[in-house]
């Protein structure tokens, strides 16, 4: 069922004027990577930082999100793209707001992705591609996901029996199998200097 019958309804404070009051930009930072490659502590990171410089900014983490407004999906495809669409909508009121939503799913589709990307104006959507290879996300494997996925306990399991596809053309590219959260963080706040979602301070 869809809704009909509804308009979208503008208020008199728009997007600029919230902008203006927070002194930065809304922009949605999709992190997007394997199961352990380190997104949510990545966004922790440049949450951590965009913080110290005065910014108001949300982190929308995959499990988090499955305690509520996504606890009724599942792991099945048409689920994961049901939740990813969700996330999109979420993150598209955010930014809306002003803010600077951070997202840490494993988003493995690149349709799925782009239809997020579609929803937000070119130059708000940033995908971040936390590349990592599979044998150190395994290593950092603490809820033991992996050797679940390997031993046929769970099913469609990202990496192991169903695909991921890499980003093409990520705006941002960290291999945290080499570099520390802090290295990764700089390359993303240094990104957000250089585009002016926020200005250094």
């Amino acid at each position: 069922m869809r809704s009909s019958n509804v308009k979208w309804h503008e208020g008199d404070i728009d997007q600029k004027k919230r902008e203006t009051l927070l002194d930065q930009k809304g922009a949605c930072l999709w992190f997007t990577g394997l199961s352990g490659s380190g997104k949510s502590t990545l966004a922790r990171e440049v949450e951590k930082e965009l913080y110290k410089k005065g910014h108001l900014c949300y982190v929308l983490d995959g499990d988090n999100i499955r305690h509520g407004l996504n606890g009724d999906l599942g792991f099945s495809d048409e689920d994961r793209k049901e939740n990813i669409r969700r996330i999109g909508e979420v993150s598209k009121l955010f930014t809306d707001a002003g803010l600077i939503t951070l997202t840490a799913f494993i988003s493995p589709f690149k349709a799925d992705r782009k239809a997020v990307r579609d929803m937000l104006e070119p130059d708000r959507f940033i995908e971040v591609y936390v590349d990592c290879p599979l044998d150190i996300c395994e290593q950092r494997d603490v809820k033991g996901l992996y050797k679940k996925a390997r031993n046929d306990e769970i099913s469609a399991f990202t990496g192991i029996s169903s695909p991921y596809e890499a980003p093409e053309h990520p705006e941002i590219k960290v291999n945290t199998g080499m570099q520390k959260p802090e290295e990764s963080a700089k390359i993303i706040i240094d990104f957000l200097i250089e585009k002016h979602i926020i200005e250094t301070k």
